[in-house]
């Protein structure tokens, strides 16, 4: 019976593989052979020592730390969710590059969309101390102090940020579908090297947009220069021919742009230009006005947009426009019902559209009793829009700096508006709350504590307010339900729950093995193994059944998917009735059989029943 893996996904295997599949004849027993890929790639590879490279202090050491196996786990928090049992978004409490090691396994390539707010480096804001050494001790230290900074005297100022982002949008690409795309805020302080950054990992040609968003309504006249009313939101694709922008509905000012002065049968019109700058051949020639005869050509430097057969074919078919007396110049008939599917959302972002910075401390104070709990939260509008725009109704949404989880709550109003599925995974860590906040005040320990109130409050805010478009009371009463997922399921990062696969344990050598005599640890619950098992295993997105058979409790993961029984004395009787339940994998607690025969006999037995796939841990 084979063990279960107790790592992450190892990402350098997993990019070796890809190279091999491309290019065989270069790797040789498990190691690239460069000398050969060189003479594969020909004349492509660039070996001269000056060249364009965007590269920093740390760099190689950022790549290796992206690429490091972790067996680090996350552990079920029931008291903590919402709708635990019926539920499919998660809330994660723990440093968001350990947390993305672990859901690559079960997320790699499955993310349609990825938004990030991460600290703008200002010299003011978190800033992440990752340790190659030992990440989870590292983790716990950073949770247990106040805050941290990063000042613009620090001689590493620039590069102790992009050491913190690197690795992790190396992680966040892996996660990405091929028609995904990552969507990250950022401010004039660092746009340039996250763009550096993204054009490096996801590719420069795989660059889509940059959204500029009115930040600030007002002119702020104490500004050193100008007035900085703005932010950036930059938009990268996972593969730029893959994906597909979806189109944002018409306004009422659009549509009455429209009118029908001739009652043109196929509706409301507007008219456009038909003529374009620029000298072009067969770009001057004459047509005329089937109402008066009059003719008309284009001007010298100009070139009418239309070859001449089309342009008379369109004449002829009442699309272009002479003016109500027949006399006037030209113009092409633009008719509404050809563009009422939407319309291309715009790069300028204005905040009477999606609101600005306020509008956003007003939604969240909303919420909490008029109490401002957070600074600079993003406005629902806002974030809402970017995942109308960039989703499907089915979409997983990741927020991997969640912050104050307005992406959960965009998530969640938008689902109610449109009826979507989309399923959000917010990671946050626990950073604590300074004891002269009101949040530290209200009795909030952490961010994660603020931003998982937040997605119950609002949460139960949508209900209502759908709810109260719907009432199901009275004669003419709504017989929908509200079936929108306000639920979530919390977790926290910690080291494994397995004690011979925790690299960190420091013991010695009596209490090593004594501790290797217990396979799990003493503080940890079957369901935290469970867990664990599933985010190691690849499906921990699954949903999750507690079944009772002969006496045992045993987890059903993903209906018929997975079997999972951590019980002791396993019996024939117990691995007949698994058996019929007809799973693909079955896990055990190797502790669990008596001996070696029975964990042969188990094997045999459930293959025989049609099981895949046998392990133990």
């Amino acid at each position: 019976m084979d063990r279960l893996d107790s790592l992450s996904l190892n990402l350098e295997k997993n990019n070796i593989d890809k190279i091999k599949e491309l290019f065989p004849e270069a790797v040789e027993e498990g190691k690239i052979n460069f000398d050969m890929l060189r003479a594969m790639l020909g004349d492509e590879v660039d070996d001269s020592k000056e060249k364009y490279q965007f590269t920093w202090n740390g760099k190689a050491k950022s790549i290796k730390l992206a690429q490091t196996p972790s067996s680090a786990t996350l552990r079920p928090c029931k008291e903590k969710s919402k709708n635990w049992d019926a539920t499919e978004n998660m809330y994660i409490e723990g440093d968001n590059l350990e947390v993305l090691k672990q859901l690559q396994k079960t997320y790699y390539g499955k993310i349609k969309m990825i938004y990030i707010d991460p600290p703008y480096n200002t010299g003011n804001d978190f800033v992440y101390h990752d340790d190659f050494r030992n990440s989870i001790e590292n983790y716990k230290e950073q949770t247990n102090q106040i805050s941290s900074s990063n000042p613009e005297s620090n001689g590493r100022f620039h590069t102790d940020w992009l050491n913190m982002m690197y690795p992790r949008l190396m992680l966040a690409k892996n996660l990405l579908s091929d028609d995904g795309v990552i969507v990250i805020s950022i401010d004039d302080d660092e746009e340039k090297n996250i763009r550096n950054i993204c054009d490096e990992v996801l590719g420069e040609y795989n660059f889509v947009s940059c959204i500029v968003w009115q930040k600030i309504h007002s002119i702020k006249n104490d500004a050193k220069y100008f007035s900085e009313n703005h932010e950036y939101a930059l938009i990268y694709a996972k593969s730029i021919d893959c994906i597909n922008i979806n189109l944002l509905p018409r306004t009422e000012e659009m549509n009455s742009r429209y009118r029908n002065i001739d009652n043109d049968p196929r509706g409301a019109w507007q008219s456009g230009d038909l003529v374009a700058s620029g000298e072009r051949s067969n770009g001057h020639f004459v047509i005329k006005s089937p109402k008066t005869g009059k003719c008309f050509d284009v001007p010298q430097g100009k070139h009418w947009v239309y070859s001449q057969d089309n342009l008379i074919k369109l004449v002829d078919d009442n699309q272009i426009w002479f003016g109500e007396d027949g006399n006037s110049f030209p113009r092409k008939k633009r008719f509404l019902c050809d563009v009422q599917d939407g319309r291309k959302p715009s790069t300028l972002w204005l905040s009477e559209e999606v609101g600005h910075n306020q509008t956003a401390t007003r939604e969240l104070k909303s919420l909490f009793d008029d109490k401002k709990y957070f600074d600079f939260p993003k406005p629902v509008l806002y974030i809402e829009q970017l995942i109308k725009i960039l989703s499907r109704e089915d979409s997983v949404i990741l927020d991997f700096f969640s912050g104050s989880a307005t992406t959960a709550h965009a998530v969640m109003k938008l689902n109610a508006e449109d009826g979507g599925n989309r399923k959000f995974i917010m990671v946050q860590l626990p950073e604590l709350c300074e004891e002269k906040t009101e949040a530290f005040k209200a009795g909030y320990k952490n961010i994660c504590e603020i931003g998982e109130e937040r997605i119950r409050r609002a949460g139960e805010q949508i209900k209502a307010e759908w709810e109260k478009e719907h009432p199901s009371d009275g004669l003419f009463g709504s017989d929908e339900e509200f079936t929108t997922d306000i639920g979530f399921k919390v977790f926290k990062l910690d080291s494994t729950n397995v004690n011979e696969w925790d690299s960190n344990m420091k013991l010695d050598e009596k209490e090593l093995a004594m501790r290797l005599c217990e396979v799990f640890k003493k503080d940890r619950s079957k369901e935290d193994i469970l867990y664990e098992i599933m985010l190691k295993y690849g499906v921990f997105d699954k949903q999750v059944e507690e079944i009772n058979m002969n006496g045992k409790t045993m987890y059903r993961v993903g209906k018929r998917y997975m079997l999972v029984c951590l019980d002791d004395q396993i019996t024939s009787d117990d691995v007949k009735a698994i058996g019929e339940l007809s799973p693909k994998t079955v896990i055990f607690n190797e502790a669990g059989f008596m001996d070696d025969n029975s964990k042969i006999n188990a094997v045999y037995n459930l293959e025989k029943f049609g099981v895949e796939d046998v392990k133990c841990i």
